[in-house]
């Protein structure tokens, strides 16, 4: 199997901000320290709200927000939380950095091992700081069809291609639409390791 080839694949669609965060808080319940996620979509596509929904799920300080300026926000695990001695979060903004070598500027590798990295804008960017990923794209659906949120299929890796109605024109501040999010797993960590991503 070639290093870059997804070993697995899930989709499912959420209604609004609300339903995405519990979709993320899921994961996040499931996540250990050293697991990269790459977060991808166009502004307004939910990026950040999917990574406060994974802090939920975490148990890490609440207060996430986008690190556009700053880079890098680390969310310590909270020692009263619902996972006390679990890993902080390192949320990442990668949108103004154009290469790889730039990632590495920041010495993400400092803290890879001991917490969960989320890297937002960071596709083509973050591949080599880890040999597992979970890469989690964030789309708005025109007209589709909604499934509630723990009806994933499989899908499979070859047939990824785009889909129709999918909106790249909209208002970053308008969350509260369905969401199809794809998350396509790579590297050892992963095979075998679909999360249970069901929510209530």
């Amino acid at each position: 199997m070639r290093e870059d080839a997804p070993v697995w694949e899930l989709e499912a669609a959420t209604f609004d901000a609300d339903h995405t965060q519990a979709l993320a808080a899921r994961l996040g319940e499931q996540l250990q320290a050293g697991d990269l996620l790459v977060l991808s979509g166009e502004l307004g596509a939910g990026k950040t709200t999917f990574t406060q929904g994974l802090g939920t799920g975490m148990g890490v300080r609440e207060g996430i927000i986008s690190p556009t300026f700053v880079l890098v926000r680390i969310h310590p695990n909270l020692p009263d939380g619902p996972r006390s001695g679990g890993p902080d979060l390192v949320h990442v903004d990668a949108y103004r950095l154009g290469s790889a070598a730039e990632i590495d500027d920041i010495d993400l590798e400092n803290t890879m091992d001991s917490s969960v990295t989320v890297v937002e804008w960071g596709e083509d960017r973050v591949e080599h700081l880890s040999d597992s990923r979970l890469e989690i794209a964030l789309v708005r659906s025109e007209g589709a069809a909604v499934t509630p949120a723990g009806d994933f299929h499989h899908n499979d890796p070859k047939d990824a291609g785009g889909r129709d109605g999918v909106i790249t024109d909209f208002d970053e501040d308008d969350d509260n639409e369905e969401r199809l999010i794809r998350i396509t797993a790579y590297g050892e960590r992963w095979a075998g390791r679909k999360p249970d991503l069901s929510v209530d």
